[in-house]
């Protein structure tokens, strides 16, 4: 059996063939050779990371993860979040403005159909070249055309452009997710210091009240004559010196209350109606099996640098595909005629039908130039696409590391504060029963409040963390099930992408 000519196959009959191949030839002037990328895209694997991200067989955080902390108010308020920040409808206003490319670049596909009416009133010289009895006389000239066209994408150029356009919204809907995520955990995070503030409040408050005991306890030793008014006004200075650290935090915990109401999308008075948090510690901070490799379908800021280099595969495509002729096929049938008696008879018919080809012979290295910046943008495409995963595993194993770190430090924050309040309350006793001089007191209590602040920072620092590895994580993100996996294998270098193309 014999194999049917190529030139069947596209619709070009074999008596043009000399034709085409002579086209080809002279195409030929106009060419992209030497022109090419060696850029790859990196692969997890490339990375050492087995100690700094173990497998320990935990799981990928949940698109629920913001429940584990305890406080159903959290998850209310990333909802709303989601619902009204405006970064969200910048977003979306993005994958809408993408999808409207993927429906312009379908039409370049299919064939185009036009209909056209003129009437015209004209009256024609006498003197010129339309002689009596049409010159000096006003004639009306009815005319309708009905054409289509179809542009033959024989190279791949309008697919190409179809399929860049898909990518670059793959691209935008994975940049939605992105925003989601960042949203989300910045909402949490400001939780999580509104939280740290009004524990601090609650060390202040105390403190307060521990520091008026002592000026009443200095007051009873003044009568007594074992202090002076010296000690009565440092305790009394004390006091006000707690007060003041109160009002500051007062003013601290009103700015992040506003924060909140932003990030929301809200007024700043939103931001008052927030009740006292009342976050728990959270799940155990356990990493998930395979987590280098996985890691690049639970980013959603590595998904879309990875749909960016595919829309600029197929950018790449399509400027290859501008080295080679485009041929276009062209019909039109109306009637054309002076007045109205015979303007629909078929003596008015006017039929037109023929193929256009355009063929670049010499251009001054317009399209070569055009090529070199798709190869341009693919390699900066490459290079963010790299340097993203590059952050995303240096951002897991910092976060991890710090908590781990945190959690020494806070077992020896805790037996400090526990030391320390012994010994202010015995440093109490003594001052009490007249064994000790006030600035003893003093001191303990100092390095009282120092060990509990510290000990409350420590563990607002570590939930911080916690959700800082689940950003890191993806933050419930997962590119199967939000179908924005990208359909090829990874591609190599765009060096075997254009080969394809050719």
């Amino acid at each position: 059996m014999n194999t049917p000519s190529p030139w069947l196959r596209v619709g070009i009959r074999p008596t043009a063939k000399a034709v085409a191949v002579s086209v080809l030839v002279l195409a030929g002037c106009v060419n992209y050779i030497g022109i090419k990328s060696d850029k790859q895209i990196s692969v997890p694997a490339q990375y050492a990371s087995s100690q700094s991200l173990p497998s320990e067989g935990g799981l990928w955080p949940s698109p629920d993860w913001a429940g584990q902390f305890g406080d159903p108010q959290l998850p209310h308020l990333i909802g709303e979040a989601l619902q009204g920040n405006p970064s969200m409808a910048q977003a979306e206003a993005r994958i809408a403005k993408a999808s409207s490319y993927i429906e312009s670049s379908k039409s370049a596909l299919y064939p185009k159909a036009n209909g056209n009416y003129a009437w015209t009133r004209e009256l024609y010289s006498e003197n010129a070249i339309v002689p009596p009895p049409f010159g000096g006389t006003w004639y009306s000239e009815n005319n309708v055309l009905a054409s289509a066209s179809w542009e033959l994408d024989l190279w791949g150029k309008n697919r190409a452009r179809l399929g860049r356009a898909v990518s670059q919204e793959k691209s935008a809907e994975a940049d939605l997710q992105q925003v989601r995520v960042t949203l989300a955990t910045s909402v949490a995070n400001s939780y999580n210091q509104l939280a740290r503030l009004y524990e601090l409040r609650d060390i202040i408050v105390r403190e307060i009240r521990d520091r008026v005991d002592i000026s009443r306890i200095t007051n009873g030793r003044v009568v007594a004559g074992l202090d002076t008014n010296v000690e009565r006004q440092t305790a009394l200075g004390d006091i006000a010196t707690s007060q003041t650290n109160l009002s500051d935090l007062d003013g601290q915990i009103i700015v992040v209350r506003y924060q909140i109401g932003a990030l929301l999308g809200k007024g700043p008075d939103r931001g008052l109606q927030i009740t006292k948090p009342v976050l728990t510690r959270g799940n155990a901070v356990v990493l998930p099996s395979n987590l280098p490799a996985d890691l690049i379908s639970r980013r959603p800021d590595i998904v879309a640098a990875r749909w960016q280099i595919e829309a600029a595969i197929h950018d790449v495509k399509e400027a290859k595909a501008e080295f080679f002729p485009d041929i276009n096929l062209a019909a039109g049938f109306g009637f054309d005629a002076f007045g109205w008696g015979r303007f629909l008879t078929s003596s008015s018919r006017q039929i037109q039908f023929g193929p256009a080809l355009h063929l670049p012979l010499f251009d001054a290295g317009a399209l070569r130039s055009q090529l070199k910046g798709s190869y341009a943008d693919f390699d900066l495409d490459v290079a963010n696409y790299n340097q993203t995963l590059i952050n995303a595993l240096s951002d897991a194993a910092t976060q991890i590391a710090t908590i781990h770190s945190i959690d020494r430090q806070s077992d020896d924050a805790q037996r400090a504060l526990n030391a320390q309040t012994k010994a202010y309350e015995l440093a109490v006793v003594r001052y009490k029963a007249g064994l000790s001089e006030q600035l003893q007191v003093l001191s303990a209590d100092q390095n009282r409040l120092a060990a509990e602040q510290t000990v409350t920072n420590l563990r607002m620092n570590r939930r911080a963390l916690q959700i800082g590895l689940i950003k890191a994580l993806g933050g419930g993100f997962d590119a199967k099930r939000a179908s924005l996996v990208v359909p090829t294998d990874v591609p190599t270098s765009s060096t075997s992408e254009a080969q394809a193309a050719n």
